[in-house]
């Protein structure tokens, strides 16, 4: 179990090696406030376009990067997509470029989260939902750690105007998402310091106060013993010897494991409701793509 959750909790994320698609991280960033993944696709109706022909080209010249791919239509109204808005909802241009100047033709995939991407952040629109420059600002402070978007942009192969859409848009999806969701999300958990001598059974004040900020109101630190007896944390920790001052590694990792469960139950609930109602937006859509490459 410590294996799995430690897993869980280390940032795994690695840059993609290809050229001209944003790495892991910072996708993994705005999924926090868009979590629009392909489980979303089976709502949105697909259809192959008669009125959109690729005539099975693979790449595209520079000067064909305004040409429609793909159409998707919601609430009425009809929209087209190009190549350029795909490439550069997902790099820069000059990132995308091969070398001898040609662009690769997007795949359905990016296509398809380009046109539902587009219809969350309409939905959001016709709610009212609008970003500052602040929101932007603090959105991609509070998702990447900084606000430059110059060094974003060098990170992850971007430019800075593309880097600023992106975080645009998250940041505008995220305020519709909280309208939308119900959940509270508590923070998710630090893992507690091993001893350096991996001794699981070593006890310290530091172990028995890290149970006690995590077990909030279920410790009664006048009284020096839990509270009840029938929270989460007693029934995980009722086996160990803790007081104010005193608690061992293994019980602090054992109080991790039930703080982490609580943050990962609040998560997976949140990401349920977002899904449903994005899934409900997209069963009102339906997109047509031209020969796509796969």
């Amino acid at each position: 179990m410590s294996e799995e959750i430690d897993k869980k909790d280390a940032d795994t994320a690695k840059k993609g090696s290809g050229k001209g698609k944003l790495s892991t991280p910072i996708w993994a960033a705005i999924a926090v406030a868009a979590l629009i993944v392909g489980v979303l696709v089976g709502r949105f109706v697909l259809g192959r376009s008669t009125a959109v022909s690729l005539d099975g080209a693979t790449t595209f010249s520079q000067d064909q990067l305004d040409n429609t791919i793909a159409t998707y239509a919601y609430n009425g109204k009809t929209y087209n997509v190009t190549a350029r808005e795909v490439i550069e909802a997902n790099t820069s241009l000059d990132s995308a470029a091969n070398d001898d100047g040609t662009y690769n033709v997007p795949t359905a995939d990016n296509t398809i989260s380009f046109a539902r991407n587009q219809i969350v952040l309409q939905a959001a629109k016709d709610q009212g939902f609008s970003v500052s420059d602040d929101d932007v600002s603090q959105y991609a402070t509070d998702t990447l750690g900084t606000d430059d978007y110059a060094t974003i942009a060098s990170n992850y192969s971007l430019d800075e105007d593309t880097t600023k859409a992106i975080l645009s848009d998250a940041a505008l999806m995220k305020k519709l998402r909280d309208s939308v969701v119900t959940t509270t999300v508590p923070t998710a958990p630090t893992a507690p310091t091993a001893p350096s001598d991996g001794n699981s059974d070593t006890a310290s004040a530091e172990y028995a106060q890290y149970i006690i900020a995590l077990a909030g109101d279920e410790w009664d630190s006048t009284n020096n013993t839990w509270a009840s007896t029938d929270g989460t944390y007693y029934a995980a920790l009722s086996s160990y010897a803790i007081s104010n001052d005193s608690a061992t590694y293994s019980a602090a990792e054992a109080a991790y494991y039930v703080a982490y469960s609580a943050y990962s139950t609040a998560s997976s609930s949140v990401s349920t409701e977002w899904t449903n109602y994005v899934n409900t937006l997209l069963s009102n859509a339906t997109i047509q793509i031209g020969s796509l490459a796969v």
